[in-house]
């Protein structure tokens, strides 16, 4: 009878798995790296395109979409904070790609390395055999059996 798993074993098991605990860390390195570029594009990239713009805000760029009256805030539709996020998912994209090229490249090194050290010992082994089977083709020839045999009576003839 097959025993029932509840959904608090599964639960642990799955926390227990090291894939949870690595992706924790990403989770929290990506938090603070989303900092970095928020920053980064704020303070550095926002500030840059102002020039090239006459000194537009990005963050700032809002449509009207109701006025203000007494009691209710004006609607605004602030697609100046969506440019600010398309240009941080535009930047972060752009590190995980490299960063996942210089992974990529350096395990493609890795695994060159690896089958060229292969392929070394393959080759080295492959020398030591056909050496071996040189060794043995220039060794003089044991006579065989039936060859000794023919030998022993010959002798016995030339005695008798």
């Amino acid at each position: 009878m097959k025993k029932k798993s509840n959904i608090f074993t599964e639960f642990r098991d799955f926390i227990n798995r090291g894939n949870v605990i690595d992706m924790a860390v990403g989770v929290i390195i990506g938090g603070a790296f989303t900092a970095i570029v928020n920053s980064f594009v704020k303070d550095v990239i926002t500030p840059v395109i102002g020039i090239f713009t006459g000194g537009i805000d990005f963050s700032n760029l809002t449509v009207t979409l109701r006025k203000a009256t007494e009691g209710k805030e004006a609607l605004t539709l602030n697609y100046g904070s969506f440019i600010t996020a398309v240009i941080n998912f535009l930047i972060i994209a752009f590190v995980v790609f490299n960063f996942v090229k210089l992974i990529n490249v350096a395990k493609n090194k890795a695994e060159a390395k690896k089958k060229a050290e292969e392929d070394a010992k393959k080759a080295a082994e492959e020398a030591e055999a056909a050496k071996r089977a040189e060794d043995e083709a220039a060794k003089p020839k044991e006579p065989t059996e039936a060859e000794l045999l023919a030998e022993i009576r010959d002798l016995l003839k030339k005695k008798g």
